[in-house]
């Protein structure tokens, strides 16, 4: 009996030995799949590799084509910038240009207005200087007195030059507007061109017959250093006033403009422009009353 125990089972032993060879062959085939899936892996990555460089890689294609959409979606959307940018550009230079060809016609058409009213005035002023020349004689001219000369006595003492003052040239005051004087002017040219027709004592009616004016109050008026003096106050330029006229009128004017012998006022109304003379304002034609210029 003690001898079967120290003898150990062989089939015992048979059964441990086939366990243990194959755990060992179980470890080998682990190791070798996981090598053949290495292997696998290598390989793939290395044909992806060279698909990649070939360009045939879906994933490489696929990107491809997003990116060159986004890229064809940019550059159309700065085609289209651009465009809208060209155009606004293009409609600002039209409305610029039309802008400045409006200007410039506005420009000729004031340029012209400006010069034919100066030449206007230039040849009212000559046609007015021409009727009166034609009133007071064919020229302004002062004639020379024609005085006889004595001889001198070889006792009378050596006569003393006269050093009178030369008389000035005449000078006319408006009291009238310059249509007024025109015409006057004109109706005076022709009576005086006309041939004169006897009138008999005996037809008194044929008389004619001269309207006498009331006298009528004078005012003081002058102008010095650009500025009026009118009825003990001081007038400059672009102070708002009233203008009172005989016709009991009122206008509200502001004096544009104070020269030698006339002032300028624009009405507040309609803009529009008076000439008005010392002598008319002396004469009491027009009085001038200050006023606010609110």
């Amino acid at each position: 009996m003690a001898g079967n125990a120290l003898i150990g089972d062989p089939n015992k032993d048979t059964e441990d030995a086939s366990e243990t060879d194959l755990a060992k062959h179980d470890e080998d085939d682990y190791v070798e799949i996981k090598e053949q899936m290495y292997q696998d892996k290598l390989a793939s990555l290395k044909r992806q590799l060279t698909q990649l460089q070939e360009g045939t890689l879906q994933e490489y294609q696929k990107r491809m084509k997003k990116l060159d959409q986004q890229y064809k979606e940019r550059v159309r959307n700065a085609d289209l910038f651009l465009q809208l940018e060209t155009e606004q550009v293009e409609r600002n230079y039209i409305k610029e240009k039309k802008a400045a060809v409006k200007e410039f016609d506005d420009k000729k058409v004031e340029l012209k207005e400006n010069l034919i009213a100066e030449l206007e005035e230039k040849k009212k002023m000559i046609e007015n200087e021409k009727l009166t020349m034609e009133l007071t004689g064919d020229s302004m001219e002062v004639k020379p007195i024609m005085t006889r000369k004595l001889r001198r006595r070889p006792n009378d003492p050596v006569p003393i030059p006269d050093k009178r003052r030369k008389p000035a040239p005449a000078q006319l005051n408006y009291l009238l507007t310059d249509d007024q004087i025109l015409e006057d002017l004109r109706l005076l040219n022709k009576q005086l061109k006309s041939p004169k027709r006897p009138v008999s004592p005996s037809s008194p009616d044929q008389m004619p017959t001269i309207p006498m004016e009331a006298p009528s109050q004078r005012y003081e008026a002058r102008i010095e250093e650009g500025k009026l003096y009118y009825d003990k106050r001081w007038y400059h330029k672009s102070q708002a006033i009233h203008l009172e006229s005989k016709e009991n009128t009122k206008i509200s004017c502001v004096i544009s403009s104070v020269g030698t012998n006339e002032i300028w006022v624009r009405k507040t109304s309609d803009s529009t422009k008076m000439r008005i003379y010392l002598g008319q304002l002396q004469r009491g034609a027009f009085i001038i009353r200050r006023r606010s210029a609110a």
